[in-house]
């Protein structure tokens, strides 16, 4: 795992050997995406939302930009384990939810400035996820939801989605909690 913008201290994180094999978010990608939320959010002021959290970094970068509002959703406990241990080690103040993200999404009564979710590319209910969040209300007024997925995944067509970016096999779908953006 990589921390963009430097690592703190020096020190290099590694994953769980036995890290499930999900594909890693590219430091390009992750990048671009982060200089899209850097010019249109006010970082300092988010209450954040990443589920499927898997090493935590989305959440890690969040902090390291000032974000100190954070929760991660992920339901591996190995994977879990790793994000308390390394957040501990960067004193990255976060909440750990270790469960389903499905189950913690229908019981959420929470509201965020910024959900991301990088489920992993295999998942078949990945459609569902824009339409659960939107349905919940869990999205603030002006609230950000982006959506890691493939090629495969077309979300041009639901409500509240803005634009996406491409990076080749990984793309972000953005979808913006704002009345005149609803389909």
């Amino acid at each position: 795992m990589r921390i963009i913008g430097g690592e703190k201290g020096g020190l290099r994180f590694q994953p769980p050997a036995n890290m499930p094999h999900t594909r890693p978010t590219t430091d390009i990608a992750k990048g671009g995406l982060f200089n899209i939320l850097e010019n249109n959010l006010d970082f300092p002021t988010l209450k954040t939302l990443d589920i499927f959290g898997g090493t935590g970094s989305i959440s890690y970068e969040l902090s390291s930009r000032g974000v100190t509002d954070l929760t991660i959703v992920e339901k591996d406990p190995e994977m879990a384990d790793y994000i308390k241990k390394t957040a501990k080690i960067l004193e990255v103040p976060l909440k750990l939810q270790r469960m389903d993200v499905f189950k913690y999404l229908e019981q959420c009564t929470e509201k965020f400035n910024f959900i991301f979710a990088g489920p992993p590319y295999a998942l078949t209910t990945i459609d569902q996820l824009p339409l659960i969040i939107f349905e919940k209300q869990l999205l603030e007024p002006e609230g950000w939801f982006v959506l890691e997925h493939t090629p495969r995944n077309n979300y041009k067509n639901y409500s509240y989605y803005r634009t996406e970016r491409n990076y080749g096999t990984t793309i972000f779908s953005i979808f913006i909690n704002r009345e005149e953006l609803k389909k």
